[in-house]
């Protein structure tokens, strides 16, 4: 009796090509997979830090006019201007106040890819010609920044507008129209308020408020 044929245990062509098939359509659905959540993660980051960023410029902003000072002899500086372009501060010197004061710049500039919100810082003075210079430099940095100026301001946040309001008299009101003298604030307001518009497209948008109240404020006094 004859032993039956062998019959060799394999794959056929059309197997093997539905096999390659398949395992290409997974390897491209993990690929898109893997993809989206790189994308995702990626936008994650971005909006965290986007948010880091603002939160560190507020509070900076917040740093600022709790160390407001009043000098003396502060020739033609002031303790704040707000010019409807720039809100120039000078503050105190929390690093090294044996250094002398600071004079910090608040402004928006329009770039090709629309407004930003700077912080410009100049660096410690000692004297009051040091500071009358500060000051200038910092009206200018806010009109036509040159090279040199950049070099000394920080980019926030993306700002389609921004508004300063003053608190005085019991009443918030345009900090335009609520110093008399159309100048330089010699008597500091009992608040300051902030107002941003932050344009479309980012992870906050719309109208953010920051309400600053004055640290020496007496009596308690609510606004």
């Amino acid at each position: 009796m004859k032993p039956a044929p062998s019959r060799h245990c394999g794959f056929t062509l059309i197997e093997v090509l539905v096999a390659i098939t398949i395992m290409s359509l997974m390897a491209v659905l993990s690929w898109r997979g893997l993809d989206g959540m790189t994308r995702a993660q990626s936008q994650t980051q971005t909006r965290a830090d986007e948010i880091l960023t603002l939160q560190a410029g507020l509070m900076q902003w917040r740093s600022d006019l709790d160390n407001i000072t009043q000098l003396t002899d502060a020739g033609n500086a002031a303790p704040m201007d707000w010019d409807g372009r720039v809100l120039r501060v000078t503050r105190r010197n929390t690093v090294d106040p044996t250094q002398g004061v600071l004079v910090v710049a608040w402004s928006r500039r329009v770039t090709d890819s629309g407004g930003q919100w700077l912080r410009w810082q100049s660096s410690p003075v000692r004297t009051r010609n040091e500071l009358d210079q500060a000051w200038r430099l910092a009206e200018l940095w806010a009109q036509n920044a040159g090279d040199e100026e950049k070099k000394q301001e920080i980019a926030i946040t993306a700002l389609d507008q921004w508004q300063v309001y003053f608190y005085r008299g019991d009443a918030w009101s345009n900090a335009l129209s609520s110093d008399a003298s159309g100048g330089p604030v010699t008597v500091l307001p009992d608040g300051v308020r902030l107002t941003l518009t932050l344009p479309s497209g980012q992870t906050l948008v719309g109208d953010l408020t920051l309400d600053w109240i004055r640290p020496t404020l007496s009596g308690g006094k609510s606004i």
